[in-house]
């Protein structure tokens, strides 16, 4: 039984991790009874809850790579400057042409500085692209890390396919946002203001009148624009949210087409994709405003300037070449106005997707070096948490009167207490929902205590290093999660510098060497998305085997037999058996017959420890533990 996730805005759903593991591979079903509820549509209920992002958050990304955007700043300028002398260039070899002076000087000054900076501006993009693809991959990085330290109450508040879209959709729009964002805004912004000084110094006229024509486009934009951030974040949300019900699907996909569900999780997902696209029409319905204005402005300035501008040629008022020099600058206006304001746009579609970023990135992560309630972190090895009692008298593991309830307020176990001594086996059994795997669940520190306390070799675990006390300790879900891969790579998960000979005597232990014998890969055989290439009692097995390999203190087992034949599961009694010899074992089992040499049976029931002994004295104590070896012809 799992801890019930917290209701929020994108809603709960049933995915859990382990270290090492995936959320999706490592989620367990709970009881029909404790089932969470389904999450919702992360656009639809957390489109309004979700932060915003201003071009404030987007520096911290920029900032490592500084140098490279200020080279390529400083590149736009010395651009900016080339692209701005250019009509004055061409107004010289017009004059040259009316007094009949040589033009060959004057050409040849044109072309190059036309050369010069279109060199300059082919280097700045690329320094653009490569800086844009460094923050795409610090992003991933940094979120990557984030969501893999997450405290796992937190995967069952959030659908494995919606975090899995920040890291791919999410970060891919702030590659857009860099090159053509705000490194661009600020390149065009200086080119414009360069162009408006020089049509400044050739006719104040027509520079009004072009102000005037532009201030209106401009203003429409702006104004359009502020949609546009919110509009694409719900976009990215439904995509998110898309991704999640795929995810779902081929999670899936075997039961989904054994139960003839294939054409209903089609139209779940083809639902899911539409309103993806609902989202992304309205952002493109919006983004289309801001085309014509543009337009309308540019058409209105040239018109006005053409009109006006001819009409002080003819009086006398400026010469032919200035008009042509303020049409070429008007031109050098428009150019960069259009891209600013392009680059705008996909600002705050970027901006948009950075506020789903931001999200994630604001959670604390869950800090393996310091203990729950430490404030000093403990360097992460396994020498900080003892691998043994103190004395004797002290048990290796020690729950005390532990309590746990839901955030809601709805209790799962009440004042349980049990203990585990070194070198000893015991057993948690009881019916489904009883809180067996929530008491595993806590001895790793998935989830904080309500109350009580679980005491690692008489110190509470909340004042020991989370990493340190995982290290003492191997734990096999009921699901057996294996990792896409080879064999090789889920057993040293566990164990990295497990050597060849080690990993093929684990193997052996748990009956898995025939079955990885059989392909000339041998530890390289692949087991395939989530172990699917295995059988189940072999994906059961090569969990087991992974948390032997780490040679822990305590092993942890949730149902190590639900997947097992019979005659697996005498050689896995008989693996259990050995490794019992040196290190202590807690085992939740439903089959009793696991169990039934254990030094001590706790029966669990409705969160309460009912009943504890062995197999003998609870068959004659306990009326709930005699009905379960009645059920399974063991009395």
């Amino acid at each position: 039984m799992w801890p019930r996730s917290v209701p929020t805005g994108t809603g709960p759903s049933s995915s859990s991790t382990t270290p090492g593991c995936s959320p999706r591979s490592s989620a367990r079903s709970p009881p029909p009874s404790e089932r969470r509820p389904v999450s919702t549509p992360a656009g639809e209920a957390s489109a309004t809850a979700a932060p915003t992002a201003t071009v404030r958050e987007l520096l911290p990304l920029l900032r490592p790579h500084r140098r490279a955007l200020a080279v390529a700043a400083v590149l736009s300028l010395v651009a900016a400057a080339g692209a701005l002398a250019q009509p004055a260039l061409v107004a010289r070899v017009i004059e040259a042409v009316g007094a009949g002076r040589e033009l060959l000087p004057a050409v040849l000054v044109l072309v190059a500085v036309l050369v010069a900076a279109s060199v300059l501006g082919a280097l700045q993009q690329y320094l653009l692209q490569r800086t844009a693809e460094g923050v795409v991959l610090s992003t991933r990085r940094t979120l990557a890390d984030r969501l893999l330290r997450l405290p796992v109450a937190e995967y069952d508040r959030r659908r494995t396919g919606d975090l899995m879209s920040r890291v791919g959709a999410d970060t891919t729009l702030l590659r857009a946002t860099v090159t053509s964002g705000v490194v661009e805004v600020a390149g065009s912004a200086v080119v414009a203001v360069g162009a408006v000084v020089a049509m400044a110094l050739v006719d104040g006229w027509l520079l009004l009148v072009t102000v005037l024509s532009v201030g209106v486009g401009l203003t429409v934009v702006l104004s359009v624009s502020r949609g546009v951030r919110r509009l694409s974040q719900q976009a990215q949300e439904e995509v998110g949210a898309m991704s999640a019900a795929v995810e779902r699907a081929l999670s899936a996909v075997r039961t989904i087409r054994a139960s003839g569900a294939t054409a209903r999780e089609v139209d779940v997902v083809a639902a899911s994709a539409g309103r993806a696209y609902a989202a992304g029409v309205r952002v493109a319905r919006l983004e289309a405003l801001v085309s014509p204005a543009g337009s309308i402005a540019v058409q209105g300035a040239f018109l006005a300037v053409l009109g006006l501008g001819g009409y002080r040629v003819a009086t006398g008022s400026i010469a032919v070449a200035d008009l042509v020099a303020f049409i070429l600058y008007l031109f050098l206006l428009v150019m960069p106005l259009g891209q600013a304001i392009a680059a705008w746009t996909q600002l705050q579609s970027g901006l948009g997707a950075l506020a789903r970023i931001q999200e994630m990135l604001a959670l604390e992560p869950e800090d393996d070096a310091r203990p729950e309630r430490g404030s000093v972190a403990v360097p992460p090895s396994p020498v900080a948490v003892p691998a043994s009692s103190p004395s004797p008298g002290v048990p290796l593991l020690e729950l005390e009167d532990v309590t746990f309830a839901y955030p809601d307020g709805t209790e799962v176990l009440h004042g349980v207490s049990l203990t585990v001594p070194a070198g000893s086996r015991v057993a948690l059994v009881g019916p489904s929902g009883a809180g067996k795997s929530t008491v595993l669940a806590l001895v790793e520190g998935f989830y904080p205590l309500t109350g009580g306390s679980v005491r690692w070799a008489g110190t509470d675990v909340r004042d020991l290093p989370r990493a340190g006390l995982r290290a003492r300790l191997g734990y096999v879900e009921q699901e057996a999660p294996v990792l896409a891969g080879s064999v090789r790579d889920n057993l040293l998960l566990a164990a990295p510098r497990a050597s060849d000979p080690e990993l093929w005597a684990v193997l052996a232990d748990v009956g898995l060497t025939e079955m990885v014998q059989r392909s000339p890969r041998g530890l390289d055989v692949p087991v395939g998305d989530d172990g699917v290439l295995l059988s189940g009692g072999e994906r059961q097995r090569l969990a087991i085997a992974r948390s032997l390999l780490a040679r822990p203190a305590l092993l942890l087992l949730d149902e190590p037999t639900a997947s097992l034949d019979a005659r697996n599961e005498a050689l896995l009694r008989d693996t259990l058996a050995a490794a019992g010899a040196d290190r202590a074992l807690l085992v939740v089992a439903h089959r009793l017959s696991t169990v039934l040499g254990s030094d001590e049976i706790v029966v669990l029931d409705a969160g309460r420890a009912v009943a504890r002994g062995t197999h003998h004295e609870l068959v004659d104590t306990s009326p709930l533990y005699r009905e379960l070896a009645a059920a399974q012809l063991l009395v």
